[in-house]
């Protein structure tokens, strides 16, 4: 007869036990490294919002209006933001006559003017120009700013690129001093953005409408640009700079999340040259 083989109750268990201690030594070392992990794939993924969020911010301050940054608090920061700008003729055109005469000055409100530059974002109606700004109060209370009808070509190729045509409400008078014959073009969809931190969420709320005071509401819908945030700081210097017309915006941020924090400080230089 042959004899049968085969493991004990006894050896199973021993068995089973011996498995179990060494999983729990192999658990006890990979725990450690499966948390580190966890912790940097967190933070990675705090400071790409943080980041993301910051130069969202930064994008917008430069090419703001120049002169129209403000602070609400120290959480609430606003802009007249711009789509592009360019050149007004600010003299006759004596070369081609009297029908040239499609230029803005400061001695009298225009509502037709010539532009002698290209555009790369072609202004629509609705969209406001703004001409020579002084100071957040100007802009951001409709002073120097007018809406556009209408945009073409002008009667003749030497006049300039094109020709602009403002609605009869806000016509232009330029600020009496200013020579610089430069405008910045503001589109209707956004004729001032706000940054504002509350609750925990950073908010970019851009309005269609200018308000003389700075409005840090947070209105229902508004669009979220980070979340999870701890702290939030806006400095603002409108002649921190080499010059008097150089600005320094320094942003701060931070992010918490699942145990873990990030802070992010990103400064700009703002030019506020009108």
């Amino acid at each position: 007869m042959r004899r049968q083989s085969g493991f004990s109750l006894v050896e199973l268990i021993v068995v089973i036990v011996l498995i179990g201690i060494i999983g729990g030594v192999l658990s006890m070392q990979l725990a450690p490294a499966i948390r580190a992990y966890l912790a940097v794939a967190e933070r990675a993924a705090l400071t790409h919002q943080a980041d993301t969020a910051l130069r969202r911010i930064v994008g917008d301050v430069r090419r703001a209006v120049p002169n129209s940054l403000r602070l609400g608090s120290n959480q609430c920061l606003e802009l007249v933001p711009s789509s592009d700008g360019g050149r007004y003729r600010n003299d006759q055109d004596y070369q081609n006559g009297a029908q040239a005469a499609a230029f803005l000055d400061d001695t009298a409100v225009r509502h037709v003017f010539d532009v002698l530059t290209p555009f790369n974002r072609e202004p629509v109606q609705g969209d406001a120009i703004v001409i020579g700004n002084q100071n957040p109060a100007d802009v951001h209370g409709g002073v120097n700013v007018a809406l556009v009808d209408a945009i073409g070509a002008p009667p003749a190729a030497s006049m300039g690129e094109r020709r602009i045509t403002l609605q009869a409400a806000t016509g232009l008078r330029v600020p009496e001093g200013y020579t610089g014959a430069r405008f910045m073009v503001v589109p209707a969809a956004e004729r001032t953005v706000s940054y504002v931190c509350d609750s925990g969420n950073l908010y970019r709320i851009a309005r269609t409408d200018a308000s003389l005071a700075p409005r840090c509401t947070v209105p229902a819908n508004a669009p979220l640009l980070a979340s999870g945030v701890s702290s939030c700081d806006f400095v603002y210097s409108a002649n921190q700079g080499a010059t008097q017309e150089s600005g320094y915006a320094r942003l701060h941020l931070t992010l918490s999340g699942k145990d873990e924090a990030v802070s992010l400080t990103l400064g700009a230089h703002v030019d506020n040259v009108p």
